[in-house]
């Protein structure tokens, strides 16, 4: 299956659940482009956003492993070729 490019979009609402994201992450570090972390202490959330490159299976997993995380949002968005 051929690579693709994507930005995975995390918003974490629970705090509990940062390890298990880093986790997840370290998992598929290999695919990893960058990573850009944001904590918003006013609305006690984290923003991360995830550039990868790799296959889209992949990137599905990542994405449906961290949503699936309690008080974790993930969306990905992929580039169009």
């Amino acid at each position: 299956m051929a690579k693709r490019v994507a930005v995975i979009a995390i918003i974490i609402e629970n705090e509990e659940s940062v390890s298990q994201v880093n986790a997840i992450l370290h998992e598929y570090s290999e695919g990893i482009i960058g990573r850009m972390g944001i904590p918003y202490r006013q609305k006690g959330i984290n923003i991360i956003s995830i550039a990868i490159d790799a296959e889209q299976n992949d990137i599905n997993t990542i994405a449906g492993k961290i949503g699936k995380l309690d008080g974790v949002t993930a969306k990905t968005v992929y580039s169009p070729s």
